[in-house]
């Protein structure tokens, strides 16, 4: 994970404008005048709504403005709040916490790229598309939805970019080809796929089909149904090296939810194990890892682990809080 900063930020809403049905795309400021801090496409924030609710979205604007930190959020009946606040109560001149950008999702030196969009999964792979051509690069992006209607910023990607980006609204030419796109992908071809949960799944098996894992990265807006859940397990003992306090971990009771009776103000917020927000440094012990932010080897790699769904495989672990 990329953190340029972890000095928290209070931003103020300086415009907000209607995206595609049931998205709005809202503009923030620093609420003191001053420069953002930089980011990198696919990186995001973790806003602070008013109700105390926090909740990751990707930066989706020009990452050369340092004056301006945009997202687009989706409205979500079915979601837990979140998006529903976001449309409802923010208003301009509204000022709201947030985290500096962070970013799991990081553009890598490629030859070529092709970027695959579903839905407001296009966030991320918006600004990704400005950044490569402003570098000069080769990339073409597929970006599907329900209905043009519904899909924030198509006409503006198509009509700035008309042979790069192709448009597949599902009511009107159907799903997109993932496995016939990945199959003729180039050696040098880079994926980056951002979308719903079952966009993912297909895209992952084609690329395992294909042989071409190795050249994918994606983005999650939600947990993989498949992760087991962060609340099972066996017992085991967690040391807090910085705080100096050592907890048991019973069995059914998730690794966070023992942190915070000593360290209640710890950060988490999906609990789910995709947004990266809990991930946390291990000093000692096997970590079970749990989740879809990243693989185990990649936490491992990076010798961290996110505490809302990963476990101990063993009888102890020492974390960095």
């Amino acid at each position: 994970m990329s953190v340029l900063s972890d000095r928290p930020l209070t931003l103020r809403l300086e415009r907000r404008t209607r995206a595609a049905d049931s998205a709005v795309l809202l503009e923030f400021a620093s609420a003191d005048g001053a420069d953002l801090p930089p980011w990198d496409p696919g990186a995001h924030l973790e806003l602070r709504l008013p109700s105390g609710l926090s909740r990751q979205y990707s930066l989706c604007g020009d990452p050369a403005d340092r004056r301006t930190y945009t997202v687009c959020v989706l409205r979500e009946e079915a979601g837990r709040g979140g998006s529903a606040e976001a449309h409802d109560r923010l208003n301009a001149g509204d000022e709201i916490g947030s985290s500096a950008p962070r970013n799991h999702f990081p553009l890598v030196e490629a030859p070529d790229y092709l970027l695959l969009a579903g839905g407001i999964g296009i966030t991320p792979l918006r600004a990704m598309a400005r950044e490569l051509d402003r570098r000069g690069a080769s990339w073409r992006l597929v970006y599907g939805g329900r209905a043009l209607r519904s899909m924030a910023f198509a006409e503006e990607l198509a009509t700035a970019h008309p042979d790069r980006v192709t448009l597949v609204p599902q009511d009107e030419r159907g799903l997109p080809d993932l496995a016939g796109l990945i199959a003729g992908l180039t050696p040098e071809t880079r994926l980056y796929c951002c979308g719903p949960s079952p966009m993912l799944a297909a895209v992952s098996g084609a690329c395992a089909t294909a042989g071409v894992s190795d050249r994918l990265h994606l983005e999650r807006f939600a947990a993989d149904g498949d992760a087991p859940a962060g609340d099972t397990g066996a017992a085991f003992e967690v040391e807090l090296r910085a705080t100096g306090v050592t907890l048991n971990v019973a069995a059914g009771q998730s690794l966070l939810e023992a942190v915070r009776t000593v360290l209640p103000t710890v950060d988490s917020s999906c609990r789910e194990g995709y947004c990266g927000t809990c991930e946390t440094r291990v000093l000692e012990g096997q970590p079970e890892h749990r989740g879809s932010l990243m693989t185990p080897e990649e936490h491992d790699a990076e010798g961290t682990m996110l505490i809302c769904v990963g476990r101990a495989r063993g009888p102890r672990l020492v974390l960095d809080l």
